[in-house]
């Protein structure tokens, strides 16, 4: 039950009545009419810009619209106000029964509510983490990790047909210092005093590497030409690595439906096959590029270059697909990447990129757009990075050093659902910093302590209901009345639960999965404050033995409260505490 989709059915029912009397003329566009929370709750429960995005195609005034609108609108039975503010804005106030009804939809839904088929099994590739495989995940990899995971759910919650993908960077100069690496641990294994040169991987971790690589092989990799042994250490610690990271994912609760591999890619000829057709639409040609701004590399020299016309789609410069030495660029294998997910039937694409790569935004849009003559859609999310803390000193980590913080690290010590819920009280582009102490305060500062907490105070007073022998099941609860709901903070909290569908509409479409902590916080804020009015004044308490009826509207709606709480969990991949310990 979307109170705010419903109205806006009805404003346009009102408008069409208005085209069929000739009011308004036909053929408006009624797509970005919008029906939402007024900016200061005073001035209504709803309000609507229809007159203000009608009424210059319409060749009317704003205000002279709104007011026959308006006029429609107040004879709906579920209104009880109507009133143009500014220029033409129209506000609407409900009846509390309407704000009510949501109660039992919610009680009857569970943890489900919010769902909808405003996605209409529409495909969307989410592709995220997609970390080199050179080692295990570690705390930089964490926030693209639980955002776009995050992502994917809400997605599913709108009714997407989503799939949750990570591209496999096994190819190129990485994987060859992983196998260089991985080999070095080899001849450790068999007994030899080794030393880690400079620009190779000195992690502990690919010590179980090497030591496989002597069960399996003896010493006969030692007796090889590195041209032997690479491949085939390459591929074990590349295999090595692969399990490592899935490992670290499910950890987090995270399970990807593809694993797509860079060099699967560039043995099939797609790169190859795509470029070539990049070529007959006359995008690809033999140029020389600009000089870079600033102060100009040592190295770099005006040569030509097979080149990308990516201008021709937004981007600032035209882009290099072949490097000096002939091989691909990065840029390339990328272009039939992006390709190759939109013959699999992707129209939408959305990537989860590091802080690192926001510069490398503009040459994909333009690839997409080229690629698919503009039929398929890419928005790429930035995660910035994560400034880890213990007690406000920074806490240090070095990847190439070995002496990095892993993500199991941070999610042995303060638990997955901590994890997950902490990465999501920013927004993706802003910077996130996360202390060890204070996620685990128990305090309102801490906003996944202050969200659980309240669905746990829900369960406690469940408990206090069955030990007082009240029937307190949903189904039961649904057929409450709940005309008891009277007090300003009862009702507000039934106004917030029914904006949940909206929310988790609004998130979805933005992209933006942090909406949901934020809504779930002021949730809870407005529970919590529910609460304490009640210890103060006893008339308002949950449980109240002489009162029956006022008793199970009042359990109605914080069991209510719980079910919203746990829906949005669910949504960050959080589970829901019934007991704070």
């Amino acid at each position: 039950m979307n109170i705010f989709r419903h109205f806006e059915e009805r404003v346009e029912a009102g408008l069409q009545g208005l085209i069929a009397e000739g009011v308004l003329p036909q053929g408006l566009d009624l797509s970005r009419i919008a029906v939402e929370p007024p900016r200061d709750p005073s001035h209504g429960d709803l309000s609507t810009n229809a007159a203000m995005v009608l009424a210059k195609p319409a060749g009317m005034q704003p205000r002279v619209l709104a007011e026959k609108l308006s006029a429609i609108l107040a004879g709906d039975e579920s209104v009880t106000g109507v009133s143009i503010a500014g220029p033409g804005f129209i506000n609407l106030r409900l009846k509390d029964d309407v704000w009510r009804a949501a109660i039992p939809v919610v009680l009857r839904s569970g943890a489900a509510y919010g769902a909808s088929d405003a996605g209409k099994s529409r495909p969307v590739n989410v592709e995220y983490v997609s970390a080199n495989p050179t080692g295990p995940m570690h705390v930089g990899h964490v926030r693209g990790a639980v955002f776009g995971d995050a992502l994917a759910n809400l997605l599913e919650k709108i009714g997407h047909a989503v799939c949750r993908e990570y591209y496999i960077n096994d190819a190129g100069g990485q994987i060859e210092v992983l196998a260089r690496s991985a080999y070095l641990r080899y001849r450790e294994a068999l007994g030899e005093t080794i030393s880690i040169p400079e620009g190779l991987y000195p992690g502990d971790y690919l010590k179980p590497v090497g030591q496989a690589l002597a069960a399996e092989h003896g010493a006969t990799l030692a007796d090889m030409e590195e041209a032997e042994w690479l491949p085939l250490v390459r591929d074990a610690a590349i295999d090595a690595m692969m399990e490592l990271i899935r490992g670290d994912l499910a950890v987090l609760g995270i399970n990807h439906e593809v694993f797509f591999s860079e060099r699967e890619l560039h043995k099939s000829g797609a790169v190859e096959a795509t470029l070539k057709l990049l070529e007959e639409k006359g995008l690809i040609y033999t140029g020389v590029l600009e000089p870079p701004k600033g102060e100009l590399p040592d190295d770099w020299e005006p040569r030509p270059q097979t080149l990308f016309r990516s201008t021709a789609f937004g981007d600032d410069q035209d882009r290099a697909l072949r490097k000096s030495d002939g091989s691909w660029t990065y840029f390339a294998p990328d272009i039939a990447y992006h390709f190759d997910k939109f013959k699999r039937g992707y129209g939408t694409l959305i990537d989860v990129w590091g802080a690192d790569h926001a510069g490398y935004i503009k040459r994909v849009k333009a690839a997409v757009a080229a690629v698919t003559d503009g039929q398929a859609q890419i928005d790429v999310k930035v995660c910035q990075l994560v400034r880890l803390f213990r007690n406000g000193e920074p806490v240090r980590m070095s990847k190439r050093a070995g002496d990095f913080v892993t993500l199991r690290d941070v999610v042995d010590e303060v638990g997955k659902d901590v994890v997950r819920f902490m990465m999501l009280t920013r927004k993706n582009d802003a910077p996130l910093d996360f202390d060890f102490a204070k996620v685990m305060e128990q305090s309102r500062d801490n906003p996944v302590f202050y969200v659980q907490y309240a669905h746990a105070r829900v369960h406690s007073v469940l408990r206090n209901a069955k030990d007082a022998g009240i029937e307190h099941s949903d189904a039961a609860l649904a057929a409450a009345d709940l005309a008891p709901l009277t007090d300003e903070a009862e009702l507000g909290l039934v106004k917030l639960m029914g904006a949940f569908p909206r929310q988790v509409e609004q998130a979805a479409q933005a992209h933006e999965p942090h909406r949901i902590a934020f809504y779930l916080y002021d949730l809870a804020s407005a529970f919590h404050a529910l609460w304490n009015k009640g210890k103060e004044d006893p008339s308002l308490r949950f449980i109240v033995a002489e009162d029956r009826n006022v008793t199970l509207a009042r359990l109605a709606l914080i069991r209510a409260v719980a079910n919203v709480i746990a829906a949005g969990l669910g949504i960050l991949g959080v589970e829901p505490a019934e007991e704070m310990r």
